[in-house]
């Protein structure tokens, strides 16, 4: 009888540490359209919409949200087809605020008034379709727990969702450093930014998996932040493939935020906000895992 139990419960520790049939479920999701960052010689902003768009049908990823500063056709009109093109593809728009708007440098009516300035332009383009989800500038929820509390109620009272992230190496960093490069025909540079944007993405992906571990107790359905910039098009195809050799299965926003961790409210105040499980971490006070982006190099290359 003593054997048989500890058979038994040999069997269930090795189920218990065998690696995970079902596939790691992530949504992509993509910020600041209808533009981002200096573009290099030659490139449009409908040229980096068109990669990406086309990058993302390829790889046969659902439903991709991108979120929208329609305050960016005031000064560009043009960048109008930026978003038809979005959504010729299928794809759904969301709410960034009207300006990317910092909640840190203003006041909750100011932010819940540049978030309802955004919605003429998505309602013109997604008549109705879904564009009720929000994804706060820089990930900012409100450096008082009075704002964060006020906006969070403006938000609910209108029917928002909001588009949390779990995933995030800032993958903006590489923008700017390569339209530098590129006007500066440095090959050498550039294959250094691939090298180090593919490397900080893989490691950076293996911490929001972590953090949610220590968090939640077990892997959550992701989300992933990425930018509509230059480099971020150069560079999707490869990021994609290598998620596919993770094993991550690409799935839809509203899918991802099904899963229960997207319920739970961290209800802190941060300066610097932060993904979900960042502000998880910050509330339940967990030591962070020990990561370093190359913010000095990618800040003087090719200057």
């Amino acid at each position: 009888m003593k054997l048989s139990c500890l058979f038994c419960f040999a069997c269930l520790c090795m189920i218990a540490m065998a690696p995970s049939a079902s596939p790691q479920q992530v949504a992509i999701t993509v910020d600041d359209l209808p533009s981002h960052g200096p573009l290099p010689p030659g490139m449009t902003r409908a040229d980096v919409a068109k990669s990406i768009l086309g990058t993302l049908r390829q790889a046969h990823v659902p439903k991709v949200y991108g979120f929208v500063n329609a305050n960016k056709l005031e000064q560009h009109s043009e960048e109008i087809e930026v978003l038809k093109l979005w959504r010729q593809a299928g794809f759904p728009l969301g709410n960034h605020t009207y300006a990317h708007l910092s909640l840190n440098d203003s006041s909750a009516d100011q932010f819940d008034q540049n978030v309802a300035d955004d919605e003429s332009a998505l309602k013109s383009l997604m008549g109705h379709q879904n564009w009720r989800w929000f994804r706060y500038p820089y990930l900012w929820e409100g450096d008082t727990l009075e704002k964060r509390h006020a906006v969070r109620q403006y938000l609910k009272d209108h029917k928002y969702h909001i588009a949390q992230v779990t995933l995030d190496f800032e993958d903006y960093l590489w923008n700017a450093p390569y339209a530098r490069c590129a006007e500066k025909n440095d090959a050498t540079s550039i294959e250094w930014l691939k090298s180090s944007y593919m490397s900080t993405a893989a490691e950076y992906m293996g911490v929001g998996q972590q953090m949610a571990k220590l968090v939640y107790g077990r892997d959550i359905r992701h989300v992933l932040l990425l930018h509509i910039g230059a480099f971020d098009a150069v560079m999707l195809p490869e990021l994609l493939d290598l998620m596919k050799k993770q094993g991550f299965k690409f799935v839809t926003l509203e899918q991802a935020e099904k899963d229960p961790a997207y319920k739970t409210d961290p209800d802190v105040a941060l300066k610097d906000g932060g993904t979900l499980l960042e502000q998880m971490m910050e509330a339940k006070h967990i030591k962070f895992p020990q990561n370093e982006k190359p913010y000095d190099k990618l800040n003087a290359i090719c200057r």
